[in-house]
């Protein structure tokens, strides 16, 4: 089976819930990075303080720049004052150096791994109800409420840097029930 995004807002909130309510405030921003950036998990992982904090003038950056590890695209990737506000608590709580990774692993000097965010992801996605979600599941919540919003797809696959529209369809999770929508909404008021 394919992962899929989450497509009600009230399931994204409850997940934040949970991450609040276990006061895992990097866990929350781990999530909150996914469903706000549309990155990869690798690219995630690798972010470094420094990336989105400028320490001389001690300021969050409103935009970061990367290469991305798959495709090895350069990608500017813009952070919202919502994803903003949760890195600073973090910040806050960590009080960490440029050189820090901004997901570390709390007893060792590196990031943790793509199978403990694979883990923090879909342990909170069981503990409220969900069916299991992946890490993927974050980058294609990302374009699915773009696209619920009106977002043209045409940004959406920009911003994905996929080759095709077929592929970002896919992740969307366009499903019947939305086909069947846009043809029963369709009126030339005849």
């Amino acid at each position: 089976m394919t992962t899929q995004p989450i497509r009600e807002k009230k399931e994204i909130k409850r997940i934040c819930e949970y991450f609040e309510g276990r006061s895992e405030t990097r866990n929350l921003v781990l999530f909150m990075f996914g469903i706000h950036t549309a990155l990869r998990i690798s690219d995630i992982l690798k972010l470094r303080w420094g990336d989105i904090f400028d320490f001389k003038t001690a300021q969050f950056k409103n935009e970061f720049e990367l290469t991305e590890k798959k495709t090895k695209k350069f990608k500017v990737v813009a952070l919202n004052s919502k994803l903003r506000d949760v890195i600073r608590r973090l910040f806050r709580q960590n009080k960490p150096s440029a050189d820090t990774f901004l997901f570390a692993h709390p007893t060792k000097n590196h990031a943790i791994s793509r199978i403990q965010a694979y883990r923090i992801i879909k342990a909170a996605s069981a503990a409220v109800g969900l069916k299991p979600l992946s890490c993927h599941s974050l980058r294609k919540t990302f374009g699915y409420h773009l696209w619920k919003k009106g977002t043209s797809l045409a940004i959406i696959m920009d911003i994905y840097n996929h080759s095709s529209f077929g592929i970002t369809q896919r992740y969307l999770g366009i499903t019947q029930d939305e086909r069947n929508n846009a043809y029963r909404c369709l009126n030339f008021g005849l």
